[in-house]
């Protein structure tokens, strides 16, 4: 039941705040223009990459919070572990306030090429957004311990509440305030301020008393050192392979071309947090299943969330790639926008579909505490895009590196993720490629070229909206009847 009930507050939670995300895109640029929001790429961008310097302590702390609720902890030793995290994560974030402030003038100057906005204005955001990266550096440790303790029911509420906040609140700083880049970061900065203050009173308040307040503890950070150092890995080799594209493209394009680009990828990327709430609410399930040793119940959540990412994801990819174009006018009423952006959009949905499909074998690769096998992938992966990459991108743009990574997903897909089943969930492999993936993205896709076919785009923006509605619930519908585990879901539901 806390599985369901966590799976049903992350989506509410990240669909909350993906729509936050998304829908003051078209303000921003207008408040800002397209060179702006292309520095807010770039500040996505940082906080991707200065996540690798929590070493891997703040996944391993999720993990540990989860075993901790199946008894592989007592009060004090998780709370020494926090604190000991605490300790090294606040040093961490001085060094990353500090470091992005240091090099903010060199950013603005010789990396971006800004032609519209003075380097003195793009320096002072960079500078800013130091002190933002560093604050959300540190509230990830209590965001992982929530999810860890599976509280994720609160941290979802607290997470939606503050992103309507920095929407709506960035969006009244624009209009009524100040129209520039360094008044949107900083209420960006001050809303992280509060988020933090009330993640460590929530984690604190749901910690059982223990006999003495939490200290630092090198035999706590030492008893997590070796899942900690695969995950660094793995997260430094996944940032390099989502995040290579923009690093090269930010330097070799043009800061209004990048901000084409980053539109499309904020779109693409949007389809992962489809992903995400399952993902996040299975891994605390499946790291208590391996605690305990009870492998048929985990197979059946495994192979359970499985079709429930094929089905969310698939249904929304499918809609997002054939219909990107007219999405994109209906959602930023400018044309221009559009057709520049549509083609990135597919090719990068595409991507991000065939990588959100891989989340769950991955989820259960962590709880089992096995790093090595992605950890190899990714290295054999980054040999191969980034070089690809290299070639693709001068003689075909942006538009070559999204097939870069459409063919690696692809690849690791079909031929590496085959490997896994060797060690971890043996003889499950073909049900996993068949029943849990192929037949219910068959369905989806059908579903949407048939509803085209008999009820072709109307002109009317309102009728537009419910017309895209309309094929994408009965896209979902049709996609989870076929699969076995979501349709024994609708069948509950509906008996109810």
């Amino acid at each position: 039941m806390s599985v369901k009930r966590n799976v049903i507050a992350n989506y509410f939670g990240q669909g909350w705040m993906a729509v936050m995300n998304l829908a003051f895109v078209p303000v921003y640029i207008k408040y800002l223009g397209i060179e702006a929001y292309g520095v807010i790429g770039i500040f996505a961008l940082l906080q991707a990459w200065l996540r690798l310097l929590d070493m891997g302590m703040i996944s391993a702390l999720s993990r540990e919070m989860a075993r901790f609720t199946g008894g592989a902890h007592n009060a004090q030793s998780i709370r020494d572990l926090l604190r000991s995290i605490e300790i090294v994560a606040l040093g961490i974030a001085v060094v990353i306030a500090s470091g992005v402030w240091g090099a903010s003038g060199w950013l603005a100057s010789d990396w971006l090429k800004a032609e519209k906005l003075p380097v003195d204005t793009v320096a002072q955001a960079f500078a800013i957004m130091g002190m933002i990266t560093a604050l959300r550096f540190v509230e990830n440790i209590y965001r992982s311990s929530l999810s860890g303790l599976q509280k994720q029911v609160a941290l979802n509420i607290i997470n939606s509440i503050m992103a309507t906040l920095k929407g709506l609140g960035a969006v009244g700083i624009l209009i009524w305030v100040s129209p520039t880049i360094e008044a949107f970061f900083l209420w960006q900065g001050l809303l992280s301020i509060l988020t933090l203050g009330l993640f460590i009173y929530m984690v604190y308040h749901t910690l059982p008393a223990a006999g003495h307040s939490g200290r630092f503890s090198w035999s706590a950070i030492l008893g997590i050192w070796r899942y900690a150092v695969g995950m660094v890995g793995i997260a430094f080799l996944y940032i390099l392979l989502t995040q290579v594209d923009k690093i090269l493209l930010s330097k070799l394009l043009t800061l209004e071309a990048f901000g084409y680009y980053s539109l499309a990828a904020v779109v693409a990327t949007g389809l992962l947090t489809v992903v995400s709430p399952i993902a996040t609410a299975f891994f605390p399930h499946f790291s208590k299943l391996v605690a305990s040793q009870d492998q048929s119940q985990l197979i059946h959540s495994f192979h359970k969330s499985a079709q429930m990412v094929t089905v969310a994801v698939g249904s929304v990819a499918i809609v997002l790639m054939v219909f990107a174009e007219p999405i994109l006018q209906l959602w930023t009423q400018d044309a221009t926008l559009s057709q520049r952006s549509a083609p990135l959009v597919r090719l990068l949905t595409l991507g991000n579909l065939l990588n959100g499909l891989m989340w769950i074998p991955y989820q259960a690769q962590l709880a089992y505490g096995w790093t090595s096998f992605t950890l190899i992938m990714n290295i054999i992966s980054v040999a191969i895009i980034v070089p690809a990459i290299f070639w693709a991108a001068p003689l075909y743009g942006a538009e070559g590196a999204a097939c870069v990574w459409v063919i690696l997903n692809a690849g690791n897909l079909f031929i590496s993720y085959q490997l896994m089943y060797r060690k971890i969930l043996s003889g499950e492999k073909w049900r996993w490629y068949f029943q849990d993936i192929l037949i219910p993205f068959w369905w989806a896709t059908f579903c949407v070229l048939l509803f085209s076919w008999l009820a072709p785009y109307p002109t009317a923006k309102i009728m537009q909206m419910l017309w895209l509605c309309a094929v994408s619930i009965t896209c979902f519908i049709m996609s989870g009847l076929s699969a076995p585990s979501v349709r024994s879901s609708f069948k509950s539901i509906i008996a109810r």
